[in-house]
């Protein structure tokens, strides 16, 4: 029981500082949707598009919500470094929690504030002409936490590593380019060159996009089931890395 309130308050307390900052709610929503009326108009009206119902617009809809779920996810993990900084951090760590339930905490609350996000963006499918029904919703949120809880789990592993926000920004804008531009969000990914083929398919965004993109459009290169094994074996790998090297650095500094 300690531990499941350990979680629930760490994740309550990331919903909180969420909400906090409306700018940044509305920020999240309409810079996707930039991108799909303005990228997905002009872009579309320069290519022939014709592999999907609903043109280029509707084929970047679910790579515009990996791409607010990749953002999201990974840029939170800032909030360690702010906590450790105004030392919030030492006193959550004396508690009678354990490590991994603090980084489970953080991870489910910045996981929760990329569905929020992407939940939002799904409501809004008719601006792409696209028809969102209610089993689609479910399917598409089922895969936005798994895929949140993932990228969550990667920013925490780099905030363990990092002491500054301006590094940790800095490894980001190294990081979150390619995996967004290497996710197959803006373009198909078959009949890519091998070098680049081999690039996509070891990013874990791009599985989430197939998925979305089968679900919200019934288009898919690769089958749903591989796509929610990899990003759901992602989501493990990265939470479970956090957690322990988010012990290992915690625990030097105490």
């Amino acid at each position: 029981m300690p531990e499941l309130e350990g979680i629930y308050t760490i994740w309550l307390r990331e919903m909180k500082r969420f909400f906090r900052y409306r700018s940044r709610i509305v920020t999240s929503v309409v810079t996707p949707l930039l991108w799909l009326i303005i990228f997905g108009t002009g872009l579309g009206a320069a290519v022939r598009f014709g592999g999907v119902s609903g043109g280029y617009r509707a084929f970047i809809y679910p790579g515009i919500i990996g791409q607010t779920i990749l953002f999201t996810s990974i840029f939170s993990g800032v909030s360690v470094i702010i906590d450790r900084q105004y030392g919030f951090l030492k006193e959550i760590l004396v508690a009678p929690v354990s490590r991994q339930a603090i980084v489970i905490g953080k991870a489910l609350g910045i996981s929760t504030a990329s569905m929020i996000q992407a939940a939002i963006l799904l409501l809004l499918s008719f601006i792409v002409g696209v028809t969102m029904s209610p089993a689609c919703f479910a399917v598409s949120m089922v895969i936005a936490l798994i895929i949140s809880m993932g990228l969550g789990g990667l920013g925490l592993v780099i905030a363990a590593f990092t002491d500054s926000m301006e590094g940790f920004n800095l490894i980001m804008s190294f990081i979150v380019l390619p995996i967004f531009l290497l996710s197959g969000a803006l373009f198909p990914i078959t009949g890519l060159p091998a070098w680049l083929q081999g690039a996509v398919y070891i990013n874990p965004l791009t599985y989430a996009v197939d998925a979305l993109r089968f679900t919200i459009l019934r288009e898919s290169v690769l089958p749903l089931g591989l796509n929610l094994a990899v990003i759901t074996f992602f989501a493990v790998v990265s939470v479970s890395a956090a957690a322990f090297l988010f012990s290992r650095k915690e625990q030097n500094l105490m």
